[in-house]
């Protein structure tokens, strides 16, 4: 019936057809369970601070590249500017990122970890690592880079 919404069987049918095997649902499910864990050490040291996610994201790409535009951040990161905001106020507040005027164009912010944000974004980063390391250990000779090569091919192409 035309105009009439579509349940989700009808909808999946249409996209993806009806042969499940061209779905890689065992890869998507460890993909799922990884970034869980991955995310789960950083997340119980976050919620301490009442910090979440993104305020890991903005701690871990400052720390990364210091003196990087608020731009630059909200390119990176694909965000608004009023997604950035909040979450950018309070890490500035708390004392984590410093936030400078640019030298030639006062417009320009240009951003920094305190000392207290580049212990944050260590402390954030160190269980991450070690989950890594494990985890490349135990998957043999030359993981580390076939994973690099994995993971750039996941990431969308205009994103660079």
């Amino acid at each position: 019936m035309p105009g009439r919404p579509k349940d989700k069987t009808e909808y999946l049918t249409e996209v993806v057809g009806d042969e499940e095997d061209t779905i890689d649902f065992e890869i998507i499910e460890l993909l799922f369970f990884a970034y869980r864990d991955f995310t789960g050490d950083p997340d119980a040291i976050l919620e301490k601070s009442g910090f979440g996610r993104a305020h890991h994201r903005v701690v871990h790409f400052v720390n990364r590249e210091p003196g990087m535009t608020v731009a630059d951040l909200l390119d990176t990161l694909k965000i608004t500017k009023q997604s950035l905001a909040r979450v950018l106020k309070q890490l500035i507040d708390s004392g984590y990122i410093r936030q400078v005027t640019g030298p030639e164009d006062r417009r320009q912010r240009m951003l920094y970890t305190t000392e207290e944000g580049k212990a944050l974004a260590r402390a954030l980063a160190e269980p991450q690592s070690r989950r890594i390391a494990e985890a490349l250990a135990k998957t043999g000779p030359g993981a580390r880079e076939t994973v690099k090569r994995f993971l750039a091919n996941m990431k969308n192409a205009a994103a660079d």
